[in-house]
C-alpha cells in the first residue's frame, strides 16, 4: 500500500474549496464544509492521511514539510481553483520527484484532457468521474494502464484514458467518514453560519433525481440516481461518530444533495437520530407535506438547507428547478407552523434574467422569510447543462468564476443585463433582506439567550460588511478600467 495524502490545497484566506454547495469560493462569513470528497476514498485507504489546508491556515510550507513523506498525493481540484492546485502539485513534485501525484473533482472528472494539458510538469494522472476505488486501485500500487476511471500520463508522457468505471451502488460496503475526520481534522475549524458549532457534515449517499441545469453533482460525479446507505449503516456511523467526538458536535448535517427525497428512509434515520439524542439538519427540497415535516422535526431536526433560487417561475422552469412558487410559499407557511428553521438559497444571473426578475426574486425571498439566506451567482461549471447553454448562447462574459480574493464574480451576459449589474445584485438582495426589523430581531434573540452565538454573530457581522464592501470594490475597479480602456 503506498503512503497516500489526501490534499485540499492551501488557497486563498477564506476559500472553501470543499464546499458542498454549488461552487467554491470565499464566503460571506467564515464558512468551510467538511471535505467529504477527499475524506470518502481517504477512509478506504488504510494509513491515508487527509491535509484540508484552508481551514487549518496551513501552508504550502506545511504542505512541503510532508512531501518527502508520502509517495502518493491525490489533491481536490475545482475549476476556480484549478491554477493555484496545479502550483501546489507542481511544488510537491518538485520537492519530491518520485512521488505520483494526480487531481479528483468535478473539474478533473468531466474535463480530464483540458485538466492534464493544465498540469502537463504536475500531475501524472487525474480520476475521472466516481472516484473512490480509482484512488483505492492506486494506493494499492495497481499498474495505472489497468485502473478503470483513470487518465495518466504514460513514461514519454502522453496521455492515456482508461475505460469508465462503474458507479458504486453498495453503499453500506463504504466506510464511513467519521473516523478519518477524528484522526486528522480539527472541527472546531469548519463553520456554517446557519448551522450550531461545533457541527459535522457528511453524505449518506450520492446523486440526485433532479434535474436542475445549473447544479454542479449530479452532472460530473453524482449522477441522477439516489444511491444510499440503509438506514441502519446511517446509524451505525454516526453511533460511532457520536462515540469519537463525545458531546462536542452540536449538530449533525446530512450533505446530500436531498436527503429528504426517499421520504420513509429519512424519516427512519430521523427516529433512530432521536434514539441517539442528537440534533440534526439536512439538504431538502420545498416539496415536503406538513406531515412529513412533523415526523422529522419531531425526531430532532432543526434546519433545512432548500434551493428557492428564483422568485421567476419561468426561470425555474427554464433551469429545470421543478418547483412551484406556490408549493414553496406553502412549505414555508408548514415550516413555521413547525418551528423548522430553513436556511433559503437563491442564484441570480440564471437564463435570462433580467432587472424585473431580480426585483421579483427580492421580493420573493423577503416573502418567504427563511431565517438566513445565501445569494450566489450562476455558475456555469463545465459539465453542466448551463455551461452547455452559455456556450451555445454565447453568454460567456469571461472564464474567470473568481476576483482577485477569492469572492465569486459573473461569468454571464446578458442583452439586457451585465456582469456588473449580477454583481451589484447580489449586494442589493442581501441588504434588502436582512436589514428588514424581522432577521434583525431573529438574529439580536439568538444573540440574546446564547453567549456563543452572540460573540459568533458579531464576528460573522463584521465579516459580511466586510465581504459587501469587496464586492462593490469589485465592480468599480472594473468600472475603472472600463473607462481607462
Amino acid at each position: 500500500m503506498k503512503k497516500t495524502l489526501f490534499l485540499s490545497p492551501p488557497s486563498f484566506d477564506g476559500f472553501d474549496g470543499g464546499a458542498g454547495a454549488r461552487y467554491q469560493a470565499k464566503r460571506e462569513i467564515t464558512s468551510y464544509w467538511f471535505p467529504t470528497w477527499l475524506a470518502q476514498p481517504a477512509a478506504l485507504v488504510p494509513g491515508s492521511k487527509l491535509m484540508d489546508a484552508p481551514p487549518h491556515h496551513q501552508t504550502m510550507a506545511d504542505v512541503l514539510a510532508l512531501a518527502n513523506d508520502y509517495e502518493l498525493f491525490i489533491l481536490h481540484t475545482s475549476t476556480p481553483s484549478l491554477l493555484n492546485d496545479v502550483k501546489c502539485a507542481a511544488a510537491i513534485k518538485q520537492k519530491n520527484p518520485h512521488a505520483l501525484v494526480g487531481f479528483i473533482g468535478a473539474q478533473a472528472a468531466v474535463l480530464p484532457t483540458e485538466t492534464m494539458k493544465e498540469g502537463q510538469d504536475a500531475i501524472d494522472f487525474v480520476c475521472r468521474n466516481e472516484f473512490d476505488y480509482t484512488c483505492l486501485d492506486l494506493a494499492q500500487g495497481k499498474p495505472l494502464a489497468e485502473i478503470e476511471g483513470l487518465s495518466w500520463f504514460d513514461e514519454n508522457r502522453q496521455m492515456r484514458h482508461n475505460p469508465e468505471r462503474a458507479l458504486i451502488h453498495d453503499w453500506d460496503a463504504m466506510p464511513s467518514v467519521l473516523p478519518v475526520y477524528h484522526r486528522d481534522l480539527d472541527i472546531e475549524k469548519y463553520f456554517i453560519g446557519y448551522l450550531q458549532h461545533p457541527y459535522v457534515s457528511f453524505y449518506t449517499g450520492r446523486g440526485c433525481p433532479a434535474h436542475c441545469t445549473f447544479c454542479l453533482w449530479p452532472q460530473t460525479i453524482g449522477g441522477h440516481a439516489y444511491r444510499t446507505k440503509s438506514p441502519a449503516a446511517v446509524l451505525r456511523d454516526v453511533e460511532e461518530g457520536k462515540a469519537l467526538f463525545g458531546s462536542k458536535v452540536r449538530e449533525w448535517m446530512f450533505d446530500d444533495d436531498t436527503f429528504t427525497i426517499d421520504r420513509p428512509r429519512a424519516v427512519e434515520i430521523a427516529k433512530g437520530m432521536k434514539k441517539l439524542k442528537l440534533t440534526w439538519s439536512c439538504n431538502a427540497r420545498a416539496h415536503l407535506d406538513y406531515e412529513t415535516l412533523k415526523q422529522l422535526r419531531d425526531n430532532g431536526l432543526r434546519l433545512l438547507l432548500v434551493g428557492f433560487e428564483s422568485g421567476n417561475q419561468e426561470i425555474l422552469n427554464r433551469t429545470k428547478k421543478g418547483l412551484l412558487l406556490d408549493t414553496a410559499r406553502e412549505f414555508m407557511r408548514n415550516c413555521r407552523k413547525l418551528g423548522i428553521r430553513v436556511h433559503g438559497t437563491f442564484m441570480i444571473g440564471l437564463p435570462i434574467e433580467t432587472q424585473e426578475t431580480i426585483e421579483q426574486t427580492i421580493r420573493f425571498a423577503e416573502e418567504l422569510d427563511p431565517f438566513s439566506i445565501q445569494v450566489s451567482i450562476a455558475a456555469p461549471y463545465p459539465g453542466t447543462e448551463l455551461y452547455k447553454q452559455a456556450t451555445a448562447n454565447r453568454w460567456f462574459d469571461s472564464q474567470a468564476m473568481l476576483s482577485g480574493n477569492g469572492i465569486q464574480i459573473s461569468t454571464l451576459r446578458y442583452d439586457h443585463l451585465s456582469p456588473d449589474e449580477i454583481e451589484d445584485a447580489v449586494e442589493r438582495m442581501y441588504r434588502r433582506f436582512y436589514f428588514r426589523h424581522r432577521p434583525i430581531l431573529r438574529f439580536l434573540r439568538e444573540m440574546a439567550t446564547d453567549r456563543q452565538m452572540l460573540v459568533r454573530r458579531l464576528r460573522e457581522g463584521g465579516e459580511f460588511f466586510s465581504y459587501l464592501r469587496e464586492r462593490r470594490q469589485i465592480v468599480r475597479n472594473r468600472h475603472t478600467q472600463t473607462q481607462t480602456a
